[in-house]
């Protein structure tokens, strides 16, 4: 069952829509036009209590003048692009620098910060939204048209899913990701210190302190990043480690283990008091890990007038290496015409 509902109207005067998807499992969803924000996911807990996972606002004001990135679809590239410029078949291309010296999530006016088109495929099962976009060749400086596809669907088993699809007519760079953010016991609960992580991932992308990777990846055997075996988020906020002083939280991304490109379960994050879990299955060979540590508690609040807070929530933004395009060896995010980018993220939630 999908529900379609006026959500507010953007300076322009273009109209948000709201999308809730429910079918009768544990989890219901709701996503917008804007953005292709993801601004709700309920899911109950081992009672049957329902609760919001994920940070948000009531209203399309708060999406248009927070930072955050708040459960919105991000491309062109997702994460830094150092320097916010990059070299492709000899020709450089200079990128808007929104980080600082660097260039994050699409640049000025990324994928976050459109108006989807929205088709229904409605289903008393599985409803599913299928978002389409065409970025135009030059956008924020990219090379080629750009047309993407990226379907929200919910399944009989309360797993949401997402499956990125993308084309061009020049050879671009391209890696798409959500940035929403997930707190199990609820998006109002307060800090995300006592949800347990588990990631297959056994190094992190070295990072100099403006986030960007130095081609250097870190073994996590011994740090605080090593979550190969379930452990409490909050237990390396406090840990004698240089990234972690520096950032003051997690914003590091993760290296799967298994790079073979099949889609798989990857991970889980889990609340042990309610009982809720999610699954994170993808076929990315990483994920960005961020526990809010940049949250500004002086932007909108969040849903039903609630702080903003820092430790708020876990992101994990599967995708390709951060600046892969200006570091041989890392991950591709080159696409060729005639080429497909296809990817599929799953949240499978559990009670």
């Amino acid at each position: 069952m999908i529900k379609k509902e006026l959500f507010g109207k953007l300076p322009c005067g273009c109209e948000v829509y709201s999308y809730t998807l429910s079918n009768g499992s544990i989890t219901s969803a709701c996503i917008l036009s804007y953005g292709g924000i993801i601004k709700n996911i309920w899911v109950k807990d081992k009672n049957g209590v329902e609760a919001d996972v994920v940070c948000g606002f009531d209203n399309l004001e708060g999406y248009l003048t927070s930072g955050g990135y708040q459960g919105a679809l991000i491309g062109r590239i997702g994460n830094r692009i150092g320097g916010a410029k990059f070299t492709l078949e000899g020709k450089e291309y200079e990128l808007y620098k929104n980080d600082g010296n660097n260039s994050l999530h699409g640049g000025k006016d990324g994928f976050n910060a459109k108006i989807w088109n929205v088709v229904e495929a409605d289903s008393d099962s599985e409803p599913s939204l299928i978002l389409t976009y065409t970025s135009p060749d030059g956008e924020e400086n990219y090379p080629g048209t750009l047309t993407v596809k990226v379907t929200y669907t919910l399944s009989k088993n309360g797993a949401l899913s997402i499956h990125y699809e993308a084309e061009t007519d020049k050879t671009t760079i391209v890696s798409l990701t959500n940035h929403s953010y997930f707190n199990l016991a609820g998006y109002n609960a307060g800090p995300v210190d006592d949800l347990v992580l588990q990631l297959d991932c056994d190094k992190i992308n070295s990072l100099d302190n403006e986030l960007i990777p130095d081609g250097k990846l870190i073994d996590v055997e011994g740090t605080p990043y090593d979550f190969r075996k379930a452990k409490k988020v909050g237990e390396g906020f406090g840990a004698d480690f240089p990234m972690m002083k520096e950032f003051g939280g997690y914003d590091n991304n993760f290296v799967f283990a298994d790079q073979s490109g099949k889609y798989f379960k990857r991970g889980s994050l889990e609340d042990t008091k309610s009982g809720r879990k999610l699954d994170l299955y993808t076929d990315q060979p990483c994920v960005q890990v961020y526990t809010g540590n940049m949250i500004n508690v002086n932007d909108p609040s969040f849903k039903n007038g609630v702080k903003q807070y820092t430790h708020c929530a876990v992101c994990l933004e599967t995708q390709a290496m951060p600046d892969s395009i200006n570091h041989p060896g890392f991950t591709n995010t080159v696409l060729k015409p005639g080429e497909k980018y296809d990817t599929t993220t799953t949240f499978a939630f559990f009670n």
